[in-house]
């Protein structure tokens, strides 16, 4: 029989100075897709939901109008930054009598796989603009997204004039009006960055983000018992090993860990290491066996009943769902 995966001492007693920033450094994002678009008046484009899917518009030049969902819309103008992250459909037009045009009917040019370039419109006002989708890539993703407002709008020109975030618009404007050589490449890693900032921003700034799971991990002591099961998910952790490591009574800290996160520590260990089970699944061909033995599972089976019990279909379903999404 496999012996247990105890947490390791050392692993613990390294110092946790901020368990969220911890947990913001490894955010980044993934499936990344980016249109270019230089628009004259009038114009107006449909663009449909993606489920568990961000995305986001950055206003190069120019205004527009925005509508997310069934929301009344509202005007962007050049150097805004605008984070959709419920999946709802979009429409983006000169202004709110446009006539929409649905996105796949556009005249698109692909550049690159993940890069597209369009340029339509009817000749009047024009405008310049940036729009993506993307995923969070992080186990703590879904709960990151279930907090987050629908809606995030950045306007960096109200920062100081030598701000860095403003730069790098300003950046990616002038890389999207010349679109030199290897100009796409610049231009999408430099949007990842900004992306990964407004949510980081909102985080950081927001009294909103002071709630749930968000709260739990700023705690000095339930967010040390948070990070500590992430560094080390396999680890054969109860709530007692749990309490030590925030230094807690053990009924303190199950009464804490549960009313701050809104579900008990064990049920959290157990979705937490689901979620690290989902990404691989989506991102590698690691056999399932591997992947449960990683996380800490004695058998195959015990891990295909703890995944089904979270996202309601067993690992292997899950993975040829993701390879037929990808194809």
């Amino acid at each position: 029989m496999t012996q247990p995966h105890v947490p390791d001492p050392s692993l613990i007693a390294q110092p946790i100075g901020d368990p969220l920033g911890e947990i913001l450094h490894l955010l980044k994002l993934t499936g990344t897709f980016y249109c270019q678009s230089r628009l004259t008046a009038p114009w107006g484009i449909a663009i449909p939901g993606f489920p568990e899917v961000m995305s986001f518009a950055v206003v190069i030049g120019g205004q527009a109008w925005l509508k997310v969902g069934e929301d009344a819309p509202f005007e962007v103008r050049k150097g805004d930054l605008v984070l959709m992250t419920n999946g709802a459909p979009i429409s983006l037009y000169s202004d709110p009598n446009a006539k929409l045009k649905a996105l796949e009917d556009l005249p698109i040019r692909k550049v690159t796989e993940l890069y597209e370039t369009v340029e339509f419109g009817g000749g009047g006002e024009a405008c310049s603009m940036m729009y993506g989708l993307a995923r969070l890539d992080h186990a703590s993703s879904p709960m990151l997204m279930a907090l987050l407002p629908d809606v995030l709008k950045i306007d960096p020109w109200e920062e100081d004039a030598g701000s860095w975030l403003q730069g790098t618009l300003q950046f990616i404007a002038r890389e999207a009006r010349e679109l030199r050589p290897g100009g796409e490449t610049v231009i999408t890693r430099l949007a990842d960055v900004v992306v990964i900032e407004a949510i980081r921003r909102w985080l950081i700034r927001s009294p909103d983000a002071d709630r749930g799971w968000l709260k739990a991990a700023r705690d000095p002591q339930i967010g040390r018992a948070i990070v500590a099961i992430h560094r080390d998910p396999a680890a054969d952790w109860s709530v007692d090993a749990l309490a030590q490591v925030a230094g807690m009574s053990r009924s303190a800290f199950s009464a804490r860990f549960t009313n701050l996160v809104g579900t008990p520590a064990m049920q959290y260990l157990a979705e937490w290491r689901m979620n690290l089970a989902r990404r691989s699944l989506r991102e590698t061909t690691t056999p399932i066996a591997t992947i449960a033995a990683d996380l800490g599972y004695q058998s195959e089976p015990a891990f295909n009943r703890a995944f089904k019990r979270v996202f309601g279909i067993p690992p292997g379903q899950a993975r040829k769902a993701s390879n037929d999404m990808a194809t």
